[in-house]
C-alpha cells in the first residue's frame, strides 16, 4: 500500500495546519465536480486581482506561480487590472466570513484555496460535499452569460466573466 504524503502549511494565514493527500493531483474527483480551469491556469489568466494566494509557494507546486499574475511584493491593493477580463469581480473576505461561506479550520482563504487542495488530492468528504455544492450553483451565470452573449465576447458580461474563471469554469469559451 502506498503511503500517503501529508502537507503542513506554514503561511500568513495558517500555522502547522496539516492535511493528507489521498488522491493523485489533478484525478479522483467527484463525478459532479468537473472545472474547466486547474489552479495553474486560474492563476496565469489573471485572477483575484493579483494579490491571492502569493505566500503559498511552499504548499502548492511552483509551476502554478509560474506564470501567475500577481502585484509586487508588499502591495496588498487588489488590481483589477490584472484580472483577465480587467474587471473587479470580488467581495472581500470579511464579506465571505460574515455569509458563512469561509471553513476558518480547513480553508481561511475561501473556494479557491479550498479547490487548490482539493486538486492536490486532500480529501474531506463533507468540506468537498459543500464546496462543489457552492461550484456547481455557478452554473446559472454560465447560462446567463450564454444567453446574452455571442460566443467568445469577452466585453459583455465582463464581471460575470471574470467571476466565473474564480470558480473554475473557463468564460472565454462561452
Amino acid at each position: 500500500m502506498k503511503s500517503m504524503k501529508t502537507v503542513v502549511v506554514n503561511d500568513t494565514m495558517q500555522r502547522g495546519y496539516r492535511y493528507v493527500l489521498a488522491a493523485p493531483a489533478g484525478r479522483g474527483f467527484d463525478p459532479q465536480f468537473k472545472p474547466e480551469l486547474s489552479p495553474r491556469e486560474m492563476l496565469a489568466l489573471g485572477v483575484f486581482g493579483g494579490v491571492y494566494m502569493r505566500d503559498c509557494g511552499d504548499e502548492f507546486p511552483k509551476s502554478w506561480f509560474a506564470k501567475a499574475k500577481f502585484q509586487e511584493p508588499g502591495s496588498f491593493v487588489h488590481d483589477a487590472a490584472l484580472n483577465y477580463f480587467g474587471v473587479n469581480a470580488s467581495q472581500p473576505l470579511s464579506v465571505w466570513r460574515a455569509k458563512g461561506w469561509i471553513n476558518e479550520a480547513h480553508d481561511p482563504r475561501g473556494w479557491f484555496q479550498w479547490y487548490c487542495r482539493y486538486f492536490l488530492g486532500r480529501r474531506l468528504p463533507e468540506e468537498d460535499a459543500r464546496q462543489i455544492k457552492r461550484w456547481r450553483a455557478m452554473a446559472r451565470h454560465v447560462a446567463q452569460v450564454k444567453k446574452n452573449c455571442r460566443k467568445g465576447g469577452g466585453s459583455c458580461r465582463p464581471r460575470q466573466r471574470q467571476a466565473l474563471l474564480h470558480w473554475a469554469y473557463d468564460s472565454r469559451k462561452y
